[in-house]
């Protein structure tokens, strides 16, 4: 087989499956901008396009608070995640004290540990400190992960010994050290690890899901579950306009930093 020949096999797959993968997004897009009447039909593209159906999920439910909430959770974890877990793999990769060995192994444990499993001691948690149904209880299990300090960990190892004793010798504080030399060295990765946090708290169901009970605080992904089960149950509009807007953000945090989340993805693999 010629190398033409491979190449012309190879795109049309590659074509393929992107008409396959994006297909369903189109769908919903479409979808939502239908009419009651025109949603079972088989056409793609809608006749009477409208916006009405993104308007009438933003007065007719809590769907504005509800994205509300979803930003104010994956933006405050997205910031506590880059900032306590590169602080915690800056101090293990670079200090030298007793028992820092244990307390990595420790965290590489939680590595192992199904989500699942969590579910019931944090659950229990929140019960003991009055944090089901509010902001805190959505916000603690995502505030560090052992994810990031093992990433970072692996990252700030990377960085010369000697420019930190430079940096010490020129009379900067540790915090100093940490914040105006080491950080400036591990930027992608700190971006990559921001870009995957938010991605993972924007689209995250199950722990919402449990410890939330008041429809105000819901999450997009809990708001739209209990929005396509309730009472817009078969207005399939309603329901792609809904999971549009929520994929919106995810699309837009992509294209705007789409070279990151490749470079991300590549150090990640490296490391």
């Amino acid at each position: 087989m010629s190398k033409q020949m491979k190449s012309t096999i190879a795109y049309t797959l590659l074509i393929l499956g992107s008409v396959i993968m994006i297909f369903p997004f189109v769908w919903m897009v479409s979808t939502s901008l239908k009419t009651a009447l025109d949603v079972y039909t088989l056409s793609i593209f809608p006749e009477n396009p409208t916006f009405g159906n993104y308007l009438r999920i933003f007065q007719d439910t809590l769907f504005g608070k509800w994205f509300i909430n979803s930003i104010i959770i994956a933006v405050v974890t997205t910031l506590s995640v880059a900032f306590f877990d590169t602080l915690v793999g800056y101090i293990i990769a670079k200090f030298k004290f007793i028992g820092k060995t244990i307390i990595f192994i420790a965290i590489l444990s939680t590595l192992m540990v199904p989500t699942e499993m969590l579910i019931i001691p944090w659950y229990l948690m929140s019960s003991q400190f009055g944090w089901v149904d509010n902001y805190w209880g959505l916000l603690f299990p995502g505030l560090m992960t052992g994810f990031g300090v093992f990433l970072m960990k692996q990252f700030m190892e990377g960085i010369p010994d000697d420019l930190l004793d430079a940096a010490r010798v020129d009379g900067l504080g540790e915090f100093k050290i940490f914040w105006k030399i080491a950080i400036p060295q591990v930027w992608p990765a700190i971006s990559a690890l921001c870009i995957f946090t938010f991605l993972s708290n924007w689209n995250a169901f199950l722990w919402p899901l449990i410890v939330l009970e008041s429809a105000e605080i819901f999450t997009l992904p809990v708001g739209l579950s209990f929005f396509a089960s309730g009472e817009f149950e078969s207005q399939w509009e309603l329901i792609m306009a809904g999971a549009t807007i929520t994929a919106l953000p995810l699309i837009l945090v992509f294209f705007l930093l789409q070279r990151h989340i490749i470079k991300g993805i590549t150090l990640t693999g490296l490391k």
